[in-house]
């Protein structure tokens, strides 16, 4: 076999290495989509807290296959981080697939090995695929929409489509300008018109989910979307300056050159770059422009409403971003060995290019992977892999558990590990999958010591048998409250410094 024939293939078992070695290092907001999975196998239904019907979780397909692999592996006892896992280890070798056909089509095809390369390895890709979340499964099924879009697949585009919105609310970002560009080309061109068929195969599924949302949420739409607008305090261009630094890190080149020389550097060198390679790639096929506008699409609809940017939001746009920067640099490239041809024999002018090309992202991604990991199994793994905080809620869990049944009531701001190992409800104080609590914010700022506090008369008023917060959630609300002090008392304080908190504080109601 040629060696053309095999890298993409060599490149996909890097990806599959790549988050295999590290293992499960599963992230707080996993075990809130593996609590929902595991509730539907022992019968309690799609919820959260049993008899709660709430929808608390964005990722509703993600959800529903995590139960259908746990239901051939052991049931509600299946090893879900370990599921998700595996699951997303062959997602993201199948995204690097996509991304070198994408190059090869858009005659790019070592821009497109650079960028499947740089996917394999990249931190914002492997710490969410071992984190356990939907995020390496929704970027295949977008990166998969566009490259069937452009192979003229159309039923299989529209599939893709409607289980890339099924997966994250937020694909709307890339189908309403895939839709439009096929609607506006379809007008001059009657065999590229969307069939009946190819709008059942897209609407017939999103119906079905929306629908049972309707009859058996009262709404589809997830409260995680107004509780985090809601309970998180921000201040203005927060999100847009996450945003920045982030475009200008597509490499994490502040791990190599320091971040205020990379952001300088990058806010000016990589939109050019992305520019060079967008405009290469339009010649080729223009109907690659809904993936050369969704990076910037996303930009926006993320900076404007100024939200928390946690750290798996900046993942989705990197494919595009990486595939259009490495093409615009290897255009740059192929004109500077042009020039130089006298100088050098001509078999140098494709292999220099594609080294580079391969070999500096690459390298610079590596510069966040640790041998050793401070924390977690002593494995291989990026450094952005950080689960203290997860780590604490388990132990934190482990105490809480024991005292528990499954009537009683534990209030926390981070649910998902302590919802999966404790057997009782859950009152979710930020208000993902506790829809009382939105009634409580936005909260009077004097609370907030960080971006989050705890509201105290929501404690006061719900009463739940245990509270499970960082200090510094309540520290200038909640346990200056003299009512909650005179209502709880403290039964362990696990310590750390995460977020600047005094440690992690366990609570039990005085009866």
């Amino acid at each position: 076999m040629s060696l053309r024939r095999l890298y993409p293939y060599l490149i996909a078992l890097l990806a599959i290495a790549a988050r295999l070695i590290p293992g499960p290092r599963t992230i707080d907001d996993a075990f809130i989509t593996f609590r929902y999975a595991r509730n539907l196998l022992e019968g309690y239904g799609f919820v959260f807290n049993p008899g709660q019907r709430v929808m608390g979780t964005t990722t509703p397909l993600y959800t529903l296959l995590m139960a259908g692999l746990g239901a051939l592996s052991g049931g509600a006892q299946a090893d879900f981080p370990a599921l998700a896992l595996a699951v997303n280890a062959f997602a993201d070798a199948g995204t690097c697939l996509l991304l070198i056909y994408l190059g090869r089509r858009l005659n790019g095809e070592r821009a497109g090995a650079a960028a499947a390369a740089a996917w394999a390895l990249a931190p914002f890709s492997v710490t969410f695929a071992i984190g356990g979340l939907e995020t390496s499964v929704y970027v295949l099924l977008l990166v998969g929409a566009m490259a069937a879009y452009l192979g003229n697949r159309r039923m299989l585009t529209a599939l893709l489509g409607a289980f890339a919105l099924l997966t994250r609310p937020d694909a709307l970002l890339l189908l309403l300008p895939l839709g439009l560009d096929w609607l506006l080309r379809s007008r001059g061109d009657p065999q590229r018109r969307p069939r009946w068929r190819d709008v059942l195969v897209f609407a017939l599924p999103v119906a079905l989910w929306y629908g049972f949302g309707w009859l058996y949420f009262g709404s589809p739409l997830p409260h995680s979307i107004t509780a985090k607008l809601g309970a998180y305090r921000l201040a203005p261009f927060d999100s847009l300056v996450r945003l920045l630094q982030h475009y200008a890190t597509p490499f994490m080149e502040q791990n190599v050159l320091g971040a205020p020389l990379a952001v300088g550097l990058g806010l000016f060198l990589y939109p050019f770059l992305f520019l060079v390679g967008a405009r290469r790639a339009l010649k080729m096929d223009g109907r690659i422009l809904p993936f050369v506008i969704y990076p910037w699409i996303y930009f926006l609809a993320f900076a404007l409403p100024n939200p928390l940017i946690f750290r798996w939001y900046l993942t989705p746009p990197l494919p595009a971003y990486f595939l259009f920067i490495l093409m615009g640099a290897d255009d740059l490239l192929r004109r500077l060995f042009a020039i130089r041809q006298t100088l050098r024999p001509a078999r140098w002018r494709t292999a220099v290019p594609l080294a580079l090309l391969l070999i500096l992202p690459s390298a610079s991604l590596l510069q966040d992977w640790r041998l050793h990991p401070d924390h977690g199994a002593n494995r291989p793994a990026p450094e952005m892999a950080y689960i203290k905080l997860e780590l604490l809620y388990r132990q934190a869990a482990g105490i809480v558990a024991p005292l528990e049944d499954r009537r009683s009531v534990l209030a926390a701001g981070d649910v998902g590990v302590l919802g999966y190992y404790t057997p009782g409800l859950i009152l979710d104080t930020v208000g993902l999958n506790s829809p009382e609590t939105l009634n409580y914010y936005p909260l009077d700022p004097k609370y907030y010591a960080i971006n989050y506090a705890v509201a105290p008369q929501l404690i006061l008023d719900q009463q739940p048998d245990f509270v499970v917060i960082q200090e510094v959630y309540g520290r200038l609300g909640l346990l200056k409250n003299e009512d909650f002090n005179r209502e709880y008392r403290l039964i362990k304080k696990l310590p750390n410094d995460i977020y600047g908190s005094d440690g992690m504080l366990i609570f039990a109601r005085i009866k």
